[in-house]
């Protein structure tokens, strides 16, 4: 962190400014398209469904492709903007953002829209994240069988804007935790899976028994097997 404190302290020595993301930037609802849509071969596009599934902070390539004869209907997001959705079953998932890093533009769904600005795109993604940003925007968000959030209302949401040095070395930061985070959960992942299998084993070795002249007792082969 020692890099960044240095940063902080010869770019911005009275402290980070704050911003409405409407004053850093422009915010465009995506168009509609539904799952009949869907093509094997065709136009790269971004359903709202997929943000909280599939996608995480950025992504180069569409999950989803739609049919070409409906591509000149739609809206794209180009190289860097940030796609943000804006509405969902749960308040918690509205607002959350992806940096569109593909060389080719995509088609997004009318359920989001498409943040175009200056900064780094992923520096905005990890932002879209934070309880701080998410506690801003919920006093914007309509709630009912589906909430949704204004474009008006998501571009009152206030964010820091550092220095472009500063949001680079960042998201270098989190990009590095967030690498040793997966390498760790996949370890534990396996560790545990490991385990469930010896608690399995165990568990119907114990629990394994013959009746032999009557009496209960345990396999002499059950038996071997937990001694060893």
């Amino acid at each position: 962190m020692s890099r960044l404190k240095e940063l902080m302290e010869e770019l911005c020595p009275s402290g980070v400014e704050y911003k409405q993301l409407g004053e850093i930037g422009t915010l465009v609802r995506g168009k509609r398209f539904v799952k009949n849509d869907f093509a094997d071969i065709g136009v790269p596009a971004i359903h709202y469904g997929e943000m909280y599934t599939y996608y995480g902070i950025s992504s180069s390539e569409a999950k989803t492709k739609i049919r070409a004869e409906i591509s000149s209907k739609m809206r794209y997001a180009q190289t860097n903007d940030v796609i943000i959705v804006g509405a969902g079953e749960t308040v918690e998932d509205i607002g959350i953002g992806v940096a569109w890093l593909g060389k080719d533009d995509v088609a997004v769904h009318d359920a989001c829209y498409i943040f175009r600005h200056n900064m780094n795109p992923i520096y905005v993604s990890y932002l879209l994240r934070t309880e701080s940003y998410h506690k801003l925007i919920k006093k914007y968000i309509t709630t009912g069988k589906i909430s949704s959030i204004s474009a008006q209302g998501l571009a009152k949401a206030i964010i820091p804007v550092p220095p472009l040095e500063i949001q680079n070395e960042i998201v270098k930061l989190l990009d590095s935790f967030t690498e040793l985070t997966t390498e760790l959960t996949a370890e534990l992942t396996a560790e545990l899976t490991l385990r469930k299998k010896q608690y399995n084993f165990y568990r119907d070795s114990l629990l394994n028994f013959v009746r032999v002249d009557d009496t209960i007792v345990q396999t002499d082969r059950q038996t071997d097997k937990l001694k060893e």
